[in-house]
């Protein structure tokens, strides 16, 4: 596994971006999302590495980068598109979870992108074999952040963004890395202020042309189901399942998938 070297690249309103850089070869950024920082990706990274150019970065409000005020979700595409420049202006991206919303997004936006790697991305479709759709969520979510109460943020999101039933929640409190997550509940609100109540955007990513890998691990049904339809959605996608990976998916496990997927890009 390789080990990295932290540099950090100054986005166009003059936040600081921190970002690890593992490897060396095709290059991929790792896009996070939920309640973390680019420690949550380390493993995944370090694999990665012995094959790629690895770029592990904080998005804005998480961990060591800056947060520059107000916030926009332009902003944050601004620090990615800083983060590629470290790349060379061009990367395959690979997002999980909430962070996949985001590549796509990135995509979509006409970023330097070359290969999409997607990750059990959280849409929930309006139909009746998926989960319930939370309602308000982004306003709940955005009080309890104002009103100083991050551990009641972080809950909200597990309960009601993930869908974890409470019972399950309540004791995660008292986690050792629970505070970590704490810190990280403004970048929730970031997350939603582009993802929102989760839908899936009619027609948004019928003309991205970046080829693109949506995986799965068949262990949550509704996520199973939102990735057949968002492959279907993409005119460049293909379809992959990780049998039997939990949405927190082994590194080991990943890391061939998403190596394979970007050198055949690089050939």
């Amino acid at each position: 596994m390789t080990m990295p070297t932290t540099e950090t690249v100054t986005s166009t309103d003059g936040t600081t971006i921190t970002v690890d850089r593992y490897g060396s070869g095709p290059a991929v950024v790792l896009v996070g999302g939920g309640p973390t920082n680019r420690y949550s990706n380390v493993g995944l990274a370090g694999l990665l590495g012995e094959q790629l150019s690895v770029f592990n970065y904080d998005r804005r409000g998480r961990g060591d980068s800056g947060d520059t005020l107000p916030y926009s979700v332009d902003r944050e595409f601004d620090d990615l598109a800083a983060v590629l420049g470290l790349a060379g202006g061009n990367a395959a991206l690979y997002g999980s979870s909430g962070g996949a919303i985001w590549a796509l997004e990135a995509a979509a936006r006409g970023l330097g992108i070359t290969r999409l790697v997607l990750w059990e991305p959280p849409y929930i479709l309006d139909d009746e074999t998926t989960r319930t759709r939370p309602t308000g969520y982004v306003e709940q979510l955005t009080k309890l952040v104002d009103e100083g109460r991050p551990g009641d943020a972080v809950e909200l999101f597990f309960t009601q963004a993930v869908g974890m039933p409470a019972e399950f929640v309540a004791p995660m409190r008292d986690a050792p890395f629970w505070p970590e997550m704490e810190a990280t509940a403004t970048g929730l609100t970031y997350d939603a202020a582009l993802i929102g109540e989760f839908t899936l955007p009619p027609h948004r990513f019928s003309a991205l042309t970046v080829p693109t890998l949506v995986i799965d691990g068949g262990t949550t049904p509704w996520m199973t189901h939102t990735a057949d339809a968002l492959a279907k959605a993409v005119p460049t996608a293909q379809r992959h399942t990780l049998t039997g990976q939990p949405h927190n998916v082994a590194d080991d496990v990943m890391a061939p998938v998403v190596i394979d997927f970007v050198l055949a890009g690089a050939s």
